[in-house]
This record gives C-alpha cells, sequence and structure tokens, in this order.
C-alpha cells in the first residue's frame, strides 16, 4: 500500500488582501506552501506527493520542489476551476491502487502537527476515511445580522484538513459528484454523501488555516521568531 498526498494550491489571496496568493508569500525566507510541502516531506508514511495550481504558478513550484529538495513531489498538475476539479485533475493523475490512501491537504494549513498526520492515517487505514477535525468550543448561533437561535456546540466540530481517505473510495465519490454537478465544500462531504462512515480524528487549532490578515501577521511571527518552522 502506498500513501499519496494532494495539494491544491488553486487558492487566491483575496482575503488576506492580496494580488499574489497567500501560498506563494514568503515568511522567514521561505514560501508558505514550502512549509506545508515539508510536514509530508519529513514523514517516513509518505510516498509521493503531487500538487495542483493554476498554470501561471507551475513554474514556481518547480523552482520551489528545486530550492527545497522535494524529492516527495512527484507531479505539479493543472488545476481546475475550484478545489473540486483541482483535487479530481490530481488525484486522477496518480498511479495508485484502488487501496491506497490519498492525503488531501490544504496548500495554506503549515503547521500540521505531525502526530496528528499519523493519527489520521491510521485511521483510514482501519476504516477507510478520516477526517481531522476540532470539536467547536465556542457559542454557535444561527443569524442573519442579528442571532435567529442557538446550536448545541457539543453536535459540532470545526473541520480541518487532512482528510484520509482510500483511493477508490475518493475516486468514486469524486466522479459521482461530477456527474451530478454537486460541488461540496470539501472531500469528506462528497464521500459521506456517498453513504461511507468517515471517522473523526481529533485536530489542534496549531494546526490553522491561513485565510485573513490576522492570519498572515501570526505565522509570520512564527517562522521569523523560530527562523523557520
Amino acid at each position: 500500500m502506498k500513501i499519496f498526498v494532494i495539494i491544491p494550491s488553486g487558492g487566491s489571496g483575496i482575503r488576506a488582501g492580496s494580488t499574489l496568493p497567500k501560498q506563494y508569500m514568503q515568511f522567514g525566507g521561505k514560501e508558505l506552501i514550502a512549509y506545508t510541502i515539508d510536514v509530508f516531506q519529513q514523514c517516513g508514511l509518505i510516498d509521493e506527493i503531487t500538487i495542483s495550481a493554476q498554470t501561471e504558478f507551475l513554474d514556481l513550484l518547480k523552482d520551489i520542489k528545486e530550492k527545497f529538495s522535494f524529492t516527495k513531489i512527484k507531479n505539479i498538475v493543472e488545476g481546475g476551476i475550484d478545489r473540486q476539479h483541482s483535487v479530481f485533475n490530481a488525484l486522477t493523475s496518480l498511479n495508485a491502487s484502488e487501496d491506497d490512501l490519498i492525503i488531501v491537504h490544504d496548500a495554506v494549513r503549515p503547521l500540521l502537527p505531525a502526530a496528528i498526520l499519523i493519527k489520521s492515517i491510521e485511521t483510514a487505514k482501519e476504516f477507510g476515511s478520516a477526517v481531522v477535525a476540532i470539536k467547536a468550543r465556542d457559542t454557535l448561533v444561527r443569524g442573519s445580522g442579528s442571532v435567529i437561535s442557538y446550536a448545541e456546540r457539543e453536535e459540532f466540530y470545526y473541520v480541518q484538513t487532512p482528510q484520509v481517505f482510500r483511493y477508490k473510495i475518493l475516486l468514486e465519490a469524486m466522479r459521482k459528484s461530477m456527474s451530478d454537478n454537486f460541488m461540496g465544500t470539501d472531500e469528506s462531504m462528497l464521500v459521506h454523501r456517498m453513504g461511507h462512515s468517515v471517522k473523526i480524528v481529533d485536530g489542534s487549532f496549531v494546526n490553522f488555516k491561513i485565510t485573513c490578515q490576522d492570519d498572515i501577521k501570526l505565522f509570520r511571527l512564527i517562522a521569523e521568531n523560530k527562523g523557520g518552522v
């Protein structure tokens, strides 16, 4: 059994207030996506990494691969019109077997703890699917300008990545979604839609997604104060 990583890298920098997609911003002399890739490069369980990206950034990713000697990057493919199509393009480029594991991870989650990565792999090996998530700690409300109702937070989780699936399960789920013109917000939604159980692995607030200016400021402090992460 082999373990493949897919990193969709097609996001823009709009919410972060930048014309440059945030995954290509530099922190401590190193691109954000390079920190993310390094987590998987350093993990002995990982066999291959595939990145999908917008056409204009393919050469930059090749340069990053060479600069940091990311030997596990085997494919850099053109992304699609959205995340779902980008993951699908990467998935169908793999030379994978039915029972191989596919890890999908956001390009802008650079601080994934190794222990959580390993636990998600172990869980997917046993159950076929796993998603990293954090149990909600804040009060949750439904509203539109003002509060409409309160939700029972004990039932809610903040979903993160990595998300790990058997190749056969993820491929079937993505193909079905494409044929139905169904757009999910992540891969676990597509797999769950097919009737598969998706096991939850406890995540961490350290594994935050860099989305806005505050996230960028926080990660810059971490990266530059440590001289790299």
